[in-house]
């Protein structure tokens, strides 16, 4: 394999790494909010509509608490958007703009989610790929930045 086969690519495998080490840096100081990772890698495992939904949950709390969470939820799927598209595969609601409080959207979105997985398979397992390796890598910066609380111990 030559580089110049890679560099041709637009997409570089180790850009999750570094992408996920700056959202973990971007929310390290929220209170419990790199919590959020383990649960990330989680829920990757029943689906993009699942993931993409969680943080809509978070939306309609009314804790700041809650609400750094769901800006942690949206900036990770507002990057893996971002990914995708260098890939040219198209994430519904890849700019996170849907609110909690709009019912027709939220049913449009996930909607077009649910066509992904039937209409254009492929593209809804590489993104589901591209997802999971870039929650292995949330909790892996996770466990390296995470402050600790009150009564942890070394």
């Amino acid at each position: 394999m030559t580089t110049t086969n890679v560099e041709n690519t637009g997409w570089h495998p180790y850009d999750l790494d570094h992408l996920a080490q700056k959202l973990v840096l971007k929310h390290r100081d929220e209170k419990d909010v790199l919590n959020e990772s383990h649960k990330m890698r989680m829920a990757v495992s029943y689906g993009l509509e699942r993931f993409w939904g969680e943080r809509l949950r978070f939306e309609r709390e009314s804790k700041p608490e809650s609400k750094n969470k769901g800006k942690y939820w949206k900036d990770v799927w507002h990057t893996l958007g971002s990914i995708l598209e260098n890939a040219d595969i198209t994430l519904p609601d890849a700019n996170t703009k849907v609110k909690f409080d709009d019912t027709t959207e939220i049913g449009k979105t996930s909607t077009e989610i649910w066509e992904m997985s039937a209409e254009s398979p492929d593209d809804y397992r590489i993104a589901l790929t591209v997802l999971t390796q870039l929650c292995d890598s949330l909790v892996w910066w996770t466990q390296r930045y995470k402050k600790k609380s009150k009564g942890d111990e070394d």
